[in-house]
Formats: structure tokens, sequence, C-alpha cells
């Protein structure tokens, strides 16, 4: 822990002042605009699909761009390399709106009766999309061009010099933040995400399986976001960036919380930043995972309890 506190002092030493005041305000006004306006459920809810992508990629597009005009792009000495750092910030935005929009994969899958037809589009989801980003990773390895390491390490996914302990006291730290959560009702509303997958209970004597396999598919979904943000957006473009990556992916990171708890997105901001400053230092993306995908679990427990225990709604 001690380690991460020296981390993030080093960080922000080293930050220009006005790049962070800037970003910050930036990141309070579209945060203030999506739960005044409804930014992310005004998109998600555009018909047919590809409105809703293209609207999506319009707002990922100029969140990204524009927090990278506020921290200042990156001095790099051939137009190869700049060329090879634009189709990465392109390819980001496209990626993750793909990702934010319903796959229907009904045409790949047996002709299987309601609810099982249902339950599979929704367990399936999420694998696909981890899918694309891991041909999205390959297509970045041939950008970046580091025949030196793998492509797992390239994007973090290493255990070199990894020490676990650290993380998970972290994540005992944030305990009783999610306690607390789970007595409100915004929180409550949201989770646990296993109640997506209720119309099965009346088809089955043990829902219990199929509730692990939705939770199971829920997990891959945070480590998509882990190697995405901390992964490609951090230390894939250190190549370029340096440091500099951070705060916009810190920025893209709390956007795509737009449709959750006001208290959740807000510290996802300030999560994604520490998790990407610790990424950024160790190299790996696998504490980070512990950290989220621990904590993802635990808010599903925590909304359980929150409902069925304590009675929430």
């Amino acid at each position: 822990m001690k380690d991460f506190i020296t981390y993030l002092k080093n960080y922000l030493r080293q930050l220009s002042l006005q790049s962070v005041l800037f970003t910050v305000f930036f990141t309070g006004a579209l945060v203030a605009c999506n739960y005044t306006f409804g930014i992310e459920r005004r998109i998600r809810d555009l018909k047919p699909w590809y409105l809703s992508l293209s609207s999506f990629f319009f707002f990922y597009s100029f969140v990204f761009y524009f927090t990278w005009g506020l921290v200042g792009p990156p001095r790099m000495a051939t137009r190869t390399s700049r060329r090879n750092f634009l189709l990465i910030l392109l390819a980001a935005p496209l990626y993750f709106s793909l990702k934010m929009i319903h796959w229907d994969l009904s045409p790949f899958l047996p002709a299987w009766r309601y609810p099982w037809d249902k339950y599979a589009l929704i367990i399936l989801q999420l694998p696909a999309k981890l899918l694309l980003l891991c041909m999205l990773l390959g297509y970045c390895r041939k950008i970046l061009k580091r025949d030196d390491t793998s492509i797992t390490a390239q994007f973090g996914v290493t255990i070199e010099n990894f020490r676990a302990g650290p993380y998970f006291l972290l994540l005992a730290c944030l305990l009783p933040l999610i306690a607390l959560a789970s007595t409100r009702p915004d929180f409550l509303h949201t989770y646990p995400k296993v109640k997506n997958i209720a119309f099965i209970n009346a088809y089955t004597p043990s829902p219990l399986p199929w509730q692990l396999l939705y939770e199971i598919s829920y997990g891959l979904d945070f480590f998509s976001i882990e190697l995405f943000f901390r992964g490609l957006l951090v230390i894939g473009l250190s190549r370029y960036a340096g440091e500099k990556a951070i705060l916009p992916m810190a920025v893209f990171y709390c956007t795509i919380h737009f449709g959750k708890p006001l208290g959740e997105c807000i510290s996802s901001f300030f999560g994604g930043m520490i998790l990407g400053v610790i990424a950024m230092r160790t190299r790996t993306i696998v504490g980070g995972l512990i950290v989220h995908l621990g904590l993802a679990w635990l808010m599903e427990m925590g909304g359980w309890l929150g409902i069925e225990v304590l009675g929430g709604i």
C-alpha cells in the first residue's frame, strides 16, 4: 500500500495544475449534463442500432480527443508514430461504441425455446465482445511493433514482479463504502445485476448454477474493461505518451459509468486514475483486475443483501 501512495504522489507532482483543473472541470460538466439530461440513456434508446452506435462513437470520440487536447498531445519524432498513435485513438472509441450496443447473436445460436434462447443471448454478449477486444489488441500489436515483448505483457497481462497483498488490502478498505451503498435505493435499483435473468427462475428447480454462469460472464466484462482501459489506453499508449495517457483514460472511463448511480460514476474518475497510475508503474493490469472484479462481485453481494435481507427496493 505504501508503494501505491508513492506512485500517486510522484504522478501528482509531475502533473500540470492547469491541465488537471481543466480536466476535472470538463469531467464535472459531463457528469452534470448526463445526470440532468440523460445523455447515455438517450443514446442507448436510439433506434435503429446503427444510429445508437454512431452517436456513442461521436460522444466517446469527443470526450477522448478533447481530454487529450487538455493534457497536450505527446511529441513524436516521426510521421509514422503520429499516424499509429492516431489510429489507436480512432479505434478505441469505435470499439467501445460497438461494446455499448446490444448484439443480436440469435442467428448464430441453436433454435432454443424460451427462456433459454433469451438467457443464452444475455450470457454470450460479453464473451463475444471480449473476443472483439482481443482482435483489436492484435491489430494494435502490429501498429505498436513491439517484438521484444509478448502481446500479453505488452498490454499488462503479466504477473512478473506482481504482489497480490496490497490489492486485497485496498479492496478491504472499500468494504465500508459498499456496505453503505447497499442501503441506498439508487444502488439497489441497479444491483445485483443477476436479477436480469430472474425470468428463468420459474423454469428451473435450481436457478443457482445459471446465476453462477451469469456471474462468470459478468466477470469477463471486468477483464475486458481492465484490458481496454489500463492495458491498451495506459500501458499500450505509454509507448507514445508516457504518463499523459492516464487522464484521458480516466475521463473516458468515467463516461462509461453514466448509466450507473451518481456516486459510482464520480468515484470511477478517481478510481480509474488511481488504477491507471498503478498500471503504469507496475506494468500489469492483474492488480487492477483483482480490485475491479472483487468490487463488482462484492457489489452483487451487497445488492442481494440490500434486497433480500434489508428489504430494499
